[in-house]
């Protein structure tokens, strides 16, 4: 046989393992720019309750006394999922999921997802018909593309508001759709000032200015409605896009009082549904916009131009076709949205700051210190705070986990092994006095500190 043919030695056993276990050590072998980079090496791998993802028979459940979790509604034990998305679920919308299969071009699905269209505007604040929403399949992410894709073309210049994590990877993506962003920065747990943004809006041209209004990283809740009055003011020709992945459902936006474009979020923070959909309101001045485009959209699957008479047909209760929708997502997002419509809006933002100031009150009281140390730059549906000297996210989640609490680590990469992440959204705020998802979680963060702190 020729030798090029011929079988290298492979080697002991152990080495090749050795190989292996290169791939999978915590830390990245190249910095790249995604959370999971930056936060998997805060996160507890062991001592976490576990479940199967298709059993919960207790023969696959660690001995009762190891773990601490407790029974909520009808869903199987679990940990309590309080980091910013997803979290936890009402019983009613994960029902929604398990609905039967039908046709996504059939009349009863049909019916169902105009509704929920219908229901966004609500959510939104919005009445004016030329507006629309977009409810695709997708994450959050998929909103910068769609975005980046149909509202600004290549050499256009767009300004980033810069808070957080977040505002680096939404630049990232007009890059990739050659325009050219323009990061403003503020200090970490702070947010650019108005006075600095009417400077750099004064010295050019932006096609589009985009805020995170809570940056998942850091806790920081931007301004929306002075900002975009700034905006209409200086430069009345740039569209105001807002990434509300982690604000929709438990931060106020009001969509046409505040004159907004677009407004991108996710179904799986506030709005209370599980991940897997992307949701945005745009504007009638943001789709003309488009319209008036000198080139092309950027991307087939995020063109507006495929999606816009989907969107259209289905809110006019018509079967359309680009592509397959999810059914049973829709479904359970019609219900979450069925059950925050239910109550006034106002009393569910209000709930939710609330609670906010419950959980603030009690870090501070714990001698903690937040990322957004101003009031005014607090988000109401999360808590970014920073652990005591010497203390890093892995001496603490796994602490928290064995009381039955799933926080999350610190993603901004600076500063990721100084903090934790506390999310406070959704049924664990609005359904507090049945599920006591805030006390325990609190009662939790207490223990764990002054176990770490002893230790």
């Amino acid at each position: 046989m020729s030798s090029m043919f011929s079988a290298k030695p492979r080697g002991r056993p152990v080495d090749r393992l050795s190989l292996i276990h290169r791939h999978l050590h915590n830390r990245p072998i190249v910095e790249i720019n995604t959370p999971f980079s930056t936060e998997r090496i805060s996160q507890p791998s062991e001592d976490i309750p576990w479940l199967p993802p298709t059993r919960a028979s207790s023969e696959f459940l660690p001995p009762l006394q190891s773990r601490s979790i407790v029974k909520m509604s009808q869903q199987p034990e679990h940990p309590t999922l309080l980091i910013p998305g997803p979290i936890e679920f009402d019983d009613a919308v994960l029902q929604s999921m398990s609905h039967y299969s039908e046709s996504h071009v059939g009349p009863a699905f049909v019916a169902t997802f105009g509704e929920t269209l219908s229901m966004l505007r609500k959510l939104f604040q919005t009445t004016n018909e030329k507006s629309q929403p977009f409810v695709i399949s997708g994450s959050g992410t998929l909103g910068w593309d769609l975005v980046a894709a149909n509202l600004v073309e290549p050499g256009d210049e767009v300004l980033v508001l810069h808070t957080g994590y977040f505002a680096d990877s939404f630049a990232d993506c007009f890059e990739v759709y050659k325009a050219k962003p323009t990061q403003l920065k503020a200090p970490i747990g702070d947010r650019p000032q108005l006075d600095e943004i009417e400077k750099v809006l004064k010295e050019k041209k932006y096609r589009a200015i985009t805020v995170t209004h809570v940056d998942t990283s850091t806790g920081v809740l931007s301004e929306i409605k002075a900002l975009s009055e700034l905006v209409h003011r200086v430069s009345p020709d740039t569209l105001v896009v807002v990434d509300a992945v982690c604000s929709v459902g438990s931060e106020e936006i009001q969509f046409d009082n505040w004159n907004l474009d677009v407004v991108l979020t996710a179904s799986q923070k506030g709005i209370g549904c599980p991940a897997g959909l992307s949701i945005m309101m745009v504007s009638d001045r943001a789709i003309e916009r488009f319209k008036a485009r000198k080139t092309p959209p950027g991307s087939y699957f995020a063109s507006f131009k495929n999606w816009l008479p989907i969107m259209q047909s289905y809110e006019a209760k018509k079967p359309a076709y680009f592509a397959t929708p999810s059914p049973q997502l829709i479904h359970a997002l019609h219900t979450s949205l069925t059950q925050i419509l239910s109550r006034p809006l106002e009393e569910r933002f209000a709930a939710h700051k609330k609670v906010s100031q419950q959980v603030k009150d009690h870090v501070s009281k714990l001698g903690l210190k937040q990322l957004a140390s101003k009031p005014e730059n607090q988000a109401n549906g999360m808590t970014a705070i920073y652990l005591p000297e010497g203390v890093t996210p892995p001496d603490v989640l796994p602490l928290l986990a064995k009381k039955g609490v799933v926080f999350a680590g610190g993603l901004h990469k600076q500063i990721a092994q100084r903090y934790i992440r506390f999310g406070h959204m959704g049924v664990s705020v609005v359904d507090d006095q049945r599920r006591g998802d805030i006390k325990k979680a609190l009662d939790a963060l207490d223990a764990s500190i002054a176990e770490v702190k002893s230790s």
